[in-house]
């Protein structure tokens, strides 16, 4: 079997909703870390042999498959395909490892897999229209992924206020990375135009670092009423626009393409799980990629957890034993936002990026998926 290893691996800035990339159509936005990636490895486009992109949204200025567009809005030209999915929240993620899947059948020798959501212009939840009625011929219930998290914060015994010191560390952690410089290397500048006007984004426009208890002890409840949940906008995570790619190639092709790769792809893995709960995913998801690749929790030196909301991080934590220190070290998604396809991307780019810089080895991403299902992906560093 033929080793996948990442090339390299970007992301665009998230703007916040109705921020920067207001004026931005979704497709310039999934051309954005194509273009960088293509800059920074001086690549000749033909060598890709196909963009495998994420989209949980894929109607009106995201429809008509984004995947196959992106590409050539970043100028590749006619010959390079691509193909977009839907797994959800876990879109991004499960495009890299369809994309390992298919290096390492020897399928395929160069591919970029990423993904985008512009969840201003195309807003989430505008693709479904509910489910047909024999669905509850199998299922009692229907609901969403809010009613999940303030489900799992009950089954835990969790207090608003410690998910709350949860999501306050989150915002403090992406604070302090962002001003050492963690994010430079892997956050590209846009190039745009707002309200008429040419615009560079820099930066994610979603954190607020300065957060403290005090002030998400103001917020109102997002999912249920006052005295009866514990989830809201403070301790869930940011709607935003983004995206996010990386270039996975074979051993041998980085070898003839004199790239240097940063990490290999070691094993994926996605289940499913009860859709009425929903979110507790990461956790099966987590064992289930461990085991495949006969490796123990131990063995991993950082994780990312997608913070969905606070209460599916802290839930994994609670059945991993993993220590809070490990994960999500430079901020989750409650910091810096959550564009639903091209999240799980985006957290493997921040994994890759975070063993180079610390010269750790080893390294777990998962995450939560709507109607129930769970993704991982372990990789290492070379």
């Amino acid at each position: 079997m033929h080793e996948a290893v990442i090339v390299d691996a970007v992301r665009t800035p998230f703007g916040k909703r109705d921020g920067s990339f207001r004026d931005t159509h979704p497709q310039d936005l999934a051309a954005k870390p194509l273009e960088a990636l293509e800059e920074r490895n001086e690549f000749d486009p033909e060598v890709v042999e196909d963009v495998i992109y994420g989209c949980v949204t894929p109607i009106g200025e995201q429809g008509a498959n984004i995947g196959r567009l992106a590409p050539m809005v970043a100028g590749w030209g006619d010959g390079v395909p691509g193909v977009q999915l839907n797994r959800m929240c876990g879109s991004g993620q499960q495009a890299v490892n369809f994309a390992a899947a298919n290096v390492m059948a020897g399928q395929h020798d160069v591919l970029v897999a990423g993904g985008v959501e512009h969840m201003t212009r195309e807003p989430m939840g505008s693709d479904g229209d509910g489910v047909t009625d024999t669905y509850f011929e199998y299922f009692d219930e229907l609901t969403h992924q809010g009613e999940g998290a303030e489900r799992i914060a009950e089954n835990y015994d969790f207090s608003r206020e410690e998910l709350d010191e949860l999501a306050v560390d989150s915002q403090r952690r992406w604070g302090e990375a962002w001003d050492a410089g963690y994010y430079d290397d892997q956050v590209v500048p846009v190039e745009t135009e707002l309200d008429g006007e040419e615009i560079t984004v820099e930066q994610d426009e979603h954190p607020r670092p300065e957060t403290d208890l005090e002030t998400l002890a103001g917020l109102p409840l997002a999912f249920r009423e006052e005295g009866n949940g514990v989830h809201h906008p403070g301790n869930s995570s940011g709607i935003v626009d983004g995206s996010s790619a990386l270039l996975i190639a074979s051993r041998e092709a980085a070898e003839e393409h004199g790239w240097k790769p940063m990490a290999r792809i070691v094993q994926t893995e996605v289940v499913g799980v009860d859709p009425i709960t929903m979110l507790t995913g990461p956790i099966p998801a987590t064992e289930g990629v461990l085991e495949k690749a006969d490796m123990e929790l131990e063995e991993i030196d950082l994780f990312e957890v997608n913070e969905a909301f606070a209460s599916v991080v802290a839930a994994w934590l609670e059945e991993t034993g993993v220590s809070w220190e490990q994960v999500n070290v430079n901020g989750g998604a409650i910091a810096h936002g959550h564009p639903l396809g091209g999240t799980g991307a985006m957290l493997l780019t921040k994994l890759v990026h975070e063993l180079e810089r610390t010269g750790q080895d080893t390294a777990l991403s998962t995450m939560c998926i709507g109607f129930g299902q769970g993704v991982a992906t372990i990789i290492e560093r070379v």
